[in-house]
This record gives structure tokens, C-alpha cells and sequence, in this order.
């Protein structure tokens, strides 16, 4: 039988996850949306509390890091082996799915809390997908053809920009790149003067933020506690799905971790925000068409996930916190790919092939 101790990490992992969903789900955070109101409306609001989210989630990480607080060179998205054609290729799938299904799986998460069954049909796709890409089929193509490609990063101790660039140059460069890294996400998100009176945006992005850091610091220092092995991880949304699948179907899995308490957390604060606004409505697919978009959707996100080792939080936010070389090339690759899935939905599937800009 398990002890209480070995309940830590997944009752951190939903405390912070019933924050993370009714912030979400209060104030509208979507990486989906704020793409497309950035693209199509000419308003660059909600992609402002986005990159907000991952600049207090650097601040914050690397200020544990630089204090000792934590240790993460242990952490998956660290290692100092740069998938390159799995980030790239993986983040396009991701980006696809998103725009099919409508929203990232994060987003899935937090519809699902406000009632949409639409988006329980997504999750659980996601979470079949992933598990597939991860341990079955899928997993031995991934094995074979995508995980040889990756890049070795000399002698580094993890993919960390700082880190990397401290090891090339010979300096102690850590600090002074996430400060400059910080500063650089700070200005841009400031520099619009409207933004800078948007508070609701400001909380939203700061707490989302803090959220990532916490997970850091949940699975970094209570996983000390415990005699089983921990990973190291924060707020991502592609495997975490799967786990808490298998932990509800089989008896012979393993105990939950912070990402399976992160899931529930995230689907609970969404329905409580919900239901203080009385905005709690069942939604089903229109028609077998609808259905069947969501579900390839799904598929996509659930590998591509899995081959770029994260998704819009997990690269985008979590990963950027401790400055990984995949953040960036995943989250440009998502918002690609989510571009070409818009583009193939509002004008048809030949119009990304010959439209420029």
C-alpha cells in the first residue's frame, strides 16, 4: 500500500492545477485565440499574457535555479540532446491539430470543465494518441527513424541556453542570459501602451506563470521526499492525459505523479470558474464531419506532442522557463503549423500552397 507521502506530488499537482484551470477559464487564456486574434483582428492583447505567462515563468524558475532552491538537470526537457526534426515536425502536427480541434490540449482541459463533451472526446483522443506514440506502435516508428536523429550537444550537462552558452564561451553566462531573455519578453509585452492598462491581462499572465514555476519546485524539492523516482516536470498537457488514463484502467499502473493531478486539477478549476459565472453549458458535435475534425485533430496533437516532447504550455511556457534550445524551434513550429490549419480551414486546403506573408 502507498503512504500518504507518495500522494504529495499529485495533491500539489491539482492545487496548482484548480488555480491554472479557473485563471484559464475566468479570464479566457488560450493560445489558440490569442494567435488568431493576433492574426486575423489585429490584436495582440492576449498573445501579450501569453509570452507575460513565460517571462514570469523564466524569472521565477531561474531565480530558484540561481538560489539552489531547485535542481533540474534531470528534468526530460533538459536533456542535452536536441531533437531537431522530432521539434520541428512534432510542433507542425501539434499546431495542425490545434487549429482543427479548435484549441491546444490545455484548452481541451478547460472546455471540458465548462461542459463541453466535445473537448472529453479530444482528451481522451489526445491521450490514446500520445500513449501510442510514447509506448506503442507509433512508438517503436519514433524509435526507430526519429529519436536516432538527435542532435548530441557536445559535452553539456543539459540543453539550457545559459548553460550551453557557458560551456562554448568559457564565461559564467547563465544569470545574464535569462536576464537578458526576461527583458527581451518584457519589453515586447510592455511596449504596447494599452496593454500596459490591462490588468486583468497582467494577473492573468503573471499567475499562469507562477503556475510554472511552482510545478518546478513541486517535483523538484517533494520529490526528495519520496523512495520511488520522480520526474521532473512542470505544466505540460500531452502525456500527462495518458497517464491518468492508464491510472483509471489499469490496476497495475503506477501510482499518479504531479501531471496526473495537474489534469484533474486543470478540468475541477475550470468547472468551479464555471459555475461561479454561470457559464456552465453541454456541448456535443454538431455533425459526423465536426466529429471526425476533432478527432484527427486529436491524433495530431497527441504525437506531435509526444515527438516534440511538449505542447503550447510544455515547450512554450515550461520548457522556455529554464531557457531549453527546443522551446523556441517547438513553439514556432506550432504556431506554424496552427497558421496552415487556420489557413486550410477558412480557405480551403490548396490556399496555404500558394498564399505568401
Amino acid at each position: 500500500m502507498s503512504g500518504a507521502a507518495d500522494w504529495l506530488l499529485p495533491g500539489a499537482g491539482l492545487l496548482c492545477g484548480l488555480v491554472l484551470g479557473a485563471v484559464a477559464r475566468w479570464n479566457h487564456f488560450c493560445t489558440l485565440a490569442a494567435l488568431e486574434r493576433h492574426w486575423y483582428a489585429n490584436d495582440s492583447r492576449s498573445l501579450r499574457t501569453w509570452v507575460l505567462s513565460a517571462a514570469v515563468a523564466l524569472l521565477g524558475t531561474q531565480g530558484l535555479l540561481l538560489s539552489g532552491v531547485i535542481e533540474l538537470d534531470t528534468a526530460f526537457v533538459l536533456s542535452p540532446q536536441l531533437n531537431l526534426l522530432g521539434a520541428v515536425s512534432g510542433g507542425l502536427l501539434f499546431g495542425v491539430g490545434m487549429a482543427l480541434t479548435g484549441t491546444c490540449a490545455f484548452g481541451a482541459l478547460v472546455r471540458l470543465g465548462g461542459g463541453s463533451l466535445r473537448s472529453l472526446v479530444v482528451v481522451v483522443a489526445i491521450a490514446l494518441a500520445a500513449l501510442t506514440a510514447q509506448r506503442g506502435l507509433l512508438g517503436h516508428w519514433r524509435l526507430g527513424f526519429i529519436d536516432p536523429l538527435a542532435i548530441e550537444l557536445g559535452n553539456a550537462r543539459t540543453q539550457s541556453l545559459g548553460d550551453l552558452l557557458s560551456q562554448w564561451l568559457g564565461l559564467p553566462l547563465h544569470l545574464p542570459v535569462a536576464l537578458l531573455a526576461t527583458a527581451l519578453l518584457m519589453a515586447w509585452v510592455f511596449a504596447d501602451a494599452s496593454y500596459r492598462r490591462d490588468h486583468r491581462g497582467i494577473l492573468t499572465g503573471s499567475i499562469v506563470g507562477a503556475c510554472v514555476t511552482f510545478g518546478w519546485f513541486a517535483t523538484s524539492t517533494l520529490g526528495n521526499h519520496l523512495f520511488s523516482p520522480v520526474q521532473i516536470e512542470s505544466a505540460s498537457f500531452v502525456m500527462p492525459p495518458g497517464d491518468l488514463l492508464l491510472s483509471v484502467i489499469a490496476v497495475t499502473g503506477g501510482l499518479p505523479d504531479y501531471g496526473v493531478g495537474l489534469v484533474i486539477g486543470v478540468a475541477a478549476g475550470a468547472m468551479l470558474a464555471a459555475r461561479l459565472r454561470d457559464d456552465m453549458r453541454w456541448e456535443a458535435c454538431d455533425d459526423a464531419r465536426e466529429l471526425s475534425r476533432h478527432l484527427l485533430g486529436a491524433f495530431l496533437m497527441g504525437t506531435g506532442g509526444v515527438l516534440a516532447s511538449g505542447c503550447t504550455l510544455g515547450q512554450g511556457v515550461s520548457a522556455m522557463s529554464v531557457m531549453a534550445l527546443s522551446a523556441p524551434i517547438v513553439f514556432i513550429s506550432i504556431c506554424l503549423g496552427a497558421r496552415i490549419g487556420l489557413v486550410w480551414l477558412l480557405e480551403g486546403f490548396p490556399a496555404f500552397l500558394t498564399r505568401s506573408g
